[in-house]
């Protein structure tokens, strides 16, 4: 063999070698060592409701949500099972009996392990909306907001026709997953 030929296979084991034993340095530091990775799941306990509220919206199905960037807040609409099957299937929001929304608003904070996401930090408010009937048939509405921490009760208002919030609540449609 000529020694140009001894060279260059003599350089080639070498580099063979050399990236064999990297790979396993690097296996071994990194991805093989036995040791299973640390993580650790945390709860976003600021986000959490805590209050005397008449029912824990976090357990209902999500209607829609949105962003308010001026005021760096963040609302998740719920409802329960007879809201959430009337928002999907309707686009008139003409909600029946026994439907109930909840509004939940979130001040917003930069979540530590994402670069850039925000999560929710504290609750600012909750507001409920009821749909009930009276014993003529007629529908009425109850709205109710709760701040505060914990949650208490700060406005009530119950008739036969939405107020502007409680309209507002009533008009917001479905979000539409693919």
């Amino acid at each position: 063999m000529k020694p140009l030929m001894k060279r260059i296979c003599l350089n080639a084991g070498i580099l063979s070698l050399s990236t064999f034993l990297l790979s396993v340095f690097l296996l071994n530091t990194f991805g093989c060592s036995g040791a299973e990775p640390k993580v650790s799941a945390t709860i976003n306990q600021s986000a959490s409701l805590a209050g005397e509220l008449p029912a824990n919206p976090l357990q209902w199905k999500v209607i829609t949500s949105a962003i308010n960037h001026a005021d760096s807040t963040m609302s998740t609409l719920y409802g329960n099972d007879v809201a959430v099957r009337c928002a999907r299937a309707n686009s008139q929001h003409s909600y029946p009996t026994g439907s109930v929304l909840s509004l939940v608003t979130w001040a917003q904070r930069e979540d530590d392990r994402w670069f850039g996401a925000k999560i929710p930090d504290r609750v600012k408010s909750v507001e409920f909306v009821f749909v009930d009937a009276t014993a003529d048939g007629r529908q009425s509405y109850a709205y109710r907001d709760y701040e505060g921490a914990p949650l208490t009760m700060v406005s009530q208002q119950k008739g036969f026709a939405p107020n502007d919030r409680t309209a507002y609540l009533l008009a917001q449609r479905a979000a539409v997953l693919p």
